[in-house]
């Protein structure tokens, strides 16, 4: 019983949609996506009524966010680690001009 409920209200909160953060679970008609909501609230600390003010959401849906983010930890988190380090692959094969400008700018 308590599986189908929560499933309910993960329709209800979140939805993935392919052209959104690139198929990442969001929150409901917005490009806030569940990972967003964990790491606000799992590494920066933010209360879930917190998040919810912040970013003009219904606490329902934020709380929705964590549930769905609980069921699903694993293959969020893998997803995560894996698009951090293709990040990193890419900064290193492809320094910012910015950057490297400044560093120029650092060494005259």
């Amino acid at each position: 019983m308590e599986d189908s409920l929560m499933q309910l209200v993960s329709r209800e909160h979140i939805e993935i949609s392919s052209d959104v953060r690139s198929g990442k679970p969001c929150i409901v008609n917005t490009r806030i996506a569940v990972e967003d909501v964990a790491v606000m609230h799992l590494k920066l600390g933010y209360s879930l009524l917190e998040i919810a003010g912040k970013y003009d959401l219904s606490v329902a849906s934020v709380y929705a966010a964590m549930a769905y983010y609980f069921d699903r930890r694993d293959e969020i988190d893998r997803r995560t680690a894996e698009e951090n380090e293709l990040v990193e692959v890419l900064k290193q094969n492809h320094p910012s001009r910015l950057q490297e400008k400044l560093r120029q700018l650092r060494n005259e």
